[in-house]
């Protein structure tokens, strides 16, 4: 299938490792331009030496979008490496405190909303004046499934519903401009350095096997590959009527019925 991608600009927050990398790779793949960002200049560096080794366009940018000051580094050095942008895929997220509700600080909660939340807004507001101008834009927010329905940390699964919602809204007020916006909500997707990889290494084997027998029904945890084969569908001109929605990839892991 012919994406119809080729040659689009692709802003990739947390692109170093991960679903971020995934999704650099996938997109770089189909022929677009990818800027990835991260706060590790070793694990950027490695990535992007291995995208210019695969012959991809890419560029490579240290900054933290949890800040304003770092999303505006992030968007700056894009656009004077490619000129514009096309894609959007937020992806950075992570969490602070949220396991007990007493013990979790104001100063947790504003970071976890920092992470998940206000990064895919700040770089959002950055890229849309471009996108309406040519009338041309997709945005891909990775949510969780945890997003959807109740699981994880008290922050984080705020912080992805809040990051649901948010594209909802987005997606109504831009579809006039041909701006997509959709969410991805992966389940338990292990890679290395991940949160799942850390489970899976911290825990008895017991322990690891009875998470998978109740929680897991493909009787295993996702990868990556997936999850950006999907993200480049949403970016891809196949999906120009897909606007608002909030899609899983989690090998039936979610429970929920919408």
């Amino acid at each position: 299938m012919d994406l119809g991608i080729e040659g689009r600009v692709a802003l990739v927050t947390g692109g170093s490792r991960g679903l971020g990398r995934q999704a650099a790779l996938t997109l770089s793949g189909e022929g677009c331009k990818v800027a990835i960002c991260a706060r590790d200049v070793d694990g950027l560096n490695e990535t992007v030496e291995e995208m210019k080794g695969l012959g991809r366009d890419v560029l490579g940018v240290q900054a933290d979008v949890s800040t304003a000051h770092g999303a505006e580094i992030f968007y700056q050095e894009s656009i004077k490496a490619f000129g514009h942008v096309d894609i959007i895929v937020n992806n950075v997220g992570g969490t602070k405190g949220g396991r007990d509700f007493d013990t979790t600080t104001d100063q947790d909660w504003m970071d976890t909303l920092d992470l998940n939340l206000l990064s895919a807004v700040r770089l959002t507001r950055l890229g849309l004046p471009d996108m309406k101008e040519r009338q041309w834009g997709r945005i891909v927010n990775i949510a969780s499934i945890w997003g959807r329905e109740s699981g994880g940390a008290l922050t984080y699964m705020t912080a992805k519903a809040a990051l649901i919602a948010f594209s909802k809204h987005m997606a109504l007020s831009l579809a006039p401009y041909n701006v997509l916006v959709n969410t991805l909500a992966p389940g338990s997707i292990q890679f290395p350095g991940g949160g799942w990889e850390r489970f899976v290494n911290g825990n008895s084997e017991e322990v690891v096997n009875e998470f998978i027998a109740r929680q897991l029904p493909m009787g295993k945890f996702g990868w990556p590959e997936p999850v950006g084969a999907m993200i480049a569908f949403l970016c891809s001109e196949q999906a120009d009527l897909i606007t608002g929605a909030s899609i899983n990839v989690d090998g039936g892991q979610s429970r929920s019925l919408i």
